[in-house]
């Protein structure tokens, strides 16, 4: 999709299709041209509605508000109501909540994550036909905009809405087309067009790095497992941030087998470690003044002779012993190795993991919202606000000394889960507490996306399947590391 900036009003560009916001609810605005088509058609003017005037080629959406989220949610639907329509180029003002231009990154976010379509699998396509769309500094108030400022906000807002499609793609792309090895090339593929460099491990090398839990897992799956790291070293890094993301390129639950209609959807068990290429993918683009490291253990848990059970008691990297009492909480384990190994590599100022862990985090706070869970209450209160200001929802989870005695074996260091059915967020939380060194212990957040990743039907901005999940959270914060001094 190609974006195009001009001074000139919007009534002197030229585009098939204009494009008005309207902004709670207000019809008296200048930029409404159609008051009386408007209401005969009944459009009340709600957040996401969207009225075509095919005879004006206007399209009208409501937005409630000029905040960025809002206005994100607007242009995403503005493209989906163009799905079967032959309009391939539109034009729209600029919209600011009081000249802060991240309105207008917000838009052109909504415009490009809204257009977004997997058709991979389908033999006849309906993709969005918009490929041009020209935006306008006439703003909506009234104010004067900076062009300058203008053009690098939508260059920003162009790398994070790709990189976060980069990521659905990933995601959404069958088991039998996506498995560690595929994972590990799709990196490679990626690192080579942006500069990163990447290092793949393979089982011979995560043997002699002692990653057994990670190994265990991937034992009865014919796809070897593969370990990814990639780096962005820019001069004078401000600081140093690692990422770890689960990549459970698919999860039958292993020997504890999920049932039928739970097993469907985990192709979507890679939405952690998608994400952290996805984030990889933006910093490099972006060209961030912060050392940034991603880590994804890629994995599939399957079923077989040679699969690892319950019962079973497993040896982490860091040497602490792990009682198998579910074979189906298998990220976990895959994590435990790949935080430590992130840790033994890079030490960092902010260490963060993305992963689909519990269904627990989905029961608790629904589909749509991040779990974010720690030891630093600076660090969960940064990851939340900052994926408030990306347009995402998350929310702390706290930690507890009453739920932390649930995951105690007594035959090993520590159980795979708890012995009680609640708040298996926060222990699964808790569990990987016990792979962090004391050197990261108040650097490090973990980041459940088990309830967004992933959802049947389409929300916000977001389509059916996959949402991309953490990526533009982690863009958002990134930035602002770079941005704020105090934060280093």
């Amino acid at each position: 999709m190609n974006f195009e900036l001009t001074v000139l009003p919007v009534a002197d560009i030229s585009g098939e299709l204009e494009v008005v916001i309207v902004v709670d609810g207000n019809l008296k605005h200048c930029f409404i041209h159609d008051k009386k088509l408007l209401k005969k058609a009944g459009f009340s003017c709600e957040q996401d509605e969207t009225c075509l005037l095919v005879e004006k080629n206007r399209l009208y959406v409501g937005a409630s508000s000029l905040k960025g989220a809002d206005i994100r949610r607007a242009a995403a639907n503005v493209m989906k109501a163009l799905l079967g329509t032959k309009y391939k180029s539109l034009k729209v003002a600029t919209y600011t909540n009081k000249g802060c231009t991240y309105t207008l990154r917000a838009m052109v976010e909504g415009f490009i994550l809204g257009a977004y379509t997997f058709e991979t699998y389908k033999s006849k396509k309906n993709e969005c036909p918009i490929k041009h769309i020209s935006l306008s500094l006439e703003e909506y108030n009234g104010l004067e905009i900076d062009i300058e400022k203008a053009s690098l906000v939508i260059h920003k807002a162009q790398i994070t809405a790709d990189a976060t499609n980069f990521t659905r793609d990933i995601v959404n792309t069958t088991p039998d087309d996506c498995y560690p090895a595929v994972m590990a090339s799709i990196a490679e593929g990626m690192a080579e067009n942006t500069g990163l460099s990447c290092k793949i491990l393979k089982p011979k090398a995560l043997k002699k790095e002692k990653m057994e839990t990670l190994l265990a897992v991937a034992r009865a799956s014919r796809h070897t497992p593969r370990v990814i790291h990639l780096t962005h070293i820019p001069k004078k890094a401000k600081c140093v941030v690692t990422l770890v993301g689960k990549g459970l390129t698919y999860d039958s639950g292993g020997l504890s087998l999920k049932p039928a209609d739970y097993m469907v959807t985990m192709k979507s068990d890679k939405s952690g470690g998608s994400a952290v290429l996805g984030i990889m993918k933006a910093v490099a683009e972006l060209n961030l003044p912060i050392e940034v490291h991603g880590f994804v253990g890629a994995v599939e848990n399957m079923i077989g002779g040679d699969a690892y059970k319950p019962d079973d008691v497993l040896v982490a990297k860091n040497g602490k012993t792990i009682e198998i009492r579910n074979t189906d909480a298998e990220g976990r384990l895959v994590l435990a190795d790949t935080l430590c190994y992130a840790q033994q590599e890079v030490k960092s100022d902010y260490l963060f993991d993305f992963a689909t862990l519990t269904g627990a985090c989905v029961v608790g706070v629904g589909h749509y919202t991040s779990g974010v869970m720690g030891n630093s209450e600076k660090i969960k209160s940064l990851v939340v606000k900052e994926a408030k200001n990306s347009g995402e929802l998350a929310t702390a989870l706290d930690f507890n000394p009453y739920l932390k005695k649930t995951i105690k074996s007594e035959i090993a260091d520590v159980c795979n889960i708890s012995n009680t059915r609640y708040g298996g967020a926060i222990t699964a939380g808790q569990f990987l507490s016990e792979f962090i060194d004391k050197e990261h212990t108040d650097k490090w957040a973990h980041i459940d996306i088990a309830g967004p990743a992933f959802v049947e039907h389409a929300w916000g901005e977001n389509p059916h399947g996959a949402s991309g999940a953490g990526v533009r959270m982690m863009v958002k914060l990134i930035e602002k590391l770079a941005k704020d001094e105090s934060l280093h």
